[in-house]
């Protein structure tokens, strides 16, 4: 392996439904952020780099709240996910203020990062088995398109107060076969229901299999979005201009279809924790603290 990898992490987004920062949102007593246990979790597997993917109008705050300690630590790359990084022939709509999705906030880690690399949501607590499985991935796979996914229960990834979008999953002998965006899904007791037009509603199991945008990728996948991303635009710009995203399931998705690539699915059997919206933060916050109690972090990450 020539490059060690590289944990990518999505910090980007605006955090609408949330109201706020998200990823600046203190979640226990010492004044840790989510990242911080993520970070934590990633060091104790192996990961020694950080890519941050972040908004030129978040940097500030950013590099002195979380930037300036984890530097310290790792070595940390700042990657820009900015509107106006575009194909050429593209200009950004009018009234546009939402990022390009998680497709795009990947693709802009070009020139940056040249080796295996993780990416995660900077607002989702993982869990420590899923970074050390994903490390031990990264450091073994050699294979160009050899992908891998940890695969959360729904039942652990929904909440109470509104909708949630998962990369609702079809495996195969351990391998990812499909994956289908859903960005409408409402819990239902232990399993839960999804709907593309506000009327009608699927039930689905919470036993499905869903990515949490928890990846490993070769470092090849980088020019192929950038690539795919012009015909993204034609197609969903008519229709969407304001809102519509490129996402990163989507693309896997088209690869699997193409035959061009394989991801491996790694499930993971421990909880998921997330602040889609304000109301989830206290839940968050009770699990983070019997967590500590447990023993399985310490009261001062960093320490």
């Amino acid at each position: 392996m020539t490059h060690e990898p590289t944990l990518v992490i999505m910090a980007a987004g605006m955090g609408s439904r949330f109201g706020g920062l998200k990823q600046m949102t203190p979640v226990d007593d010492e004044g840790h952020f989510i990242i911080d246990f993520s970070l934590y979790d990633a060091y104790q597997a192996g990961f020694r780099r950080v890519a941050f993917i972040i908004k030129h109008e978040i940097e500030k705050t950013f590099r002195e709240t979380i930037g300036a300690r984890m530097e310290r630590i790792f070595h940390v790359d700042y990657v820009f996910q900015e509107l106006s990084c575009l194909p050429e022939g593209f200009t950004v709509p009018e009234g546009r203020k939402k990022p390009w999705g998680t497709a795009h906030a990947v693709a802009c880690c070009r020139g940056i990062v040249e080796g295996p690399f993780a990416v995660i949501n900077s607002d989702d607590f993982y869990g420590r088995e899923a970074y050390a499985a994903i490390y031990r991935f990264l450091t073994e796979n050699e294979t160009p398109h050899h992908y891998a996914m940890l695969g959360y229960q729904l039942r652990n990834t929904v909440t109470e107060f509104g909708s949630v979008a998962r990369g609702v999953c079809h495996v195969e002998n351990g391998f990812l076969r499909d994956i289908t965006e859903r960005t409408k899904i409402f819990k239902r007791g232990d399993d839960a229901v999804f709907t593309e037009d506000g009327e009608t509603f699927t039930p689905i199991s919470g036993d499905t299999l869903v990515s949490m945008n928890f990846w490993g990728f070769t470092p090849q996948i980088l020019e192929e979005i950038w690539a795919k991303f012009p015909a993204f635009l034609e197609e969903n710009l008519p229709v969407n201009p304001e809102k519509c995203e490129f996402y990163l399931p989507t693309v896997v998705g088209d690869q699997l279809k193409a035959k061009t690539a394989c991801v491996r699915v790694l499930p993971c059997m421990e909880a998921w924790y997330g602040v889609t919206y304000k109301e989830d933060l206290p839940n968050v916050k009770l699990a983070i603290g019997r967590l500590k109690n447990e023993g399985k972090y310490p009261q001062n990450l960093w320490d």
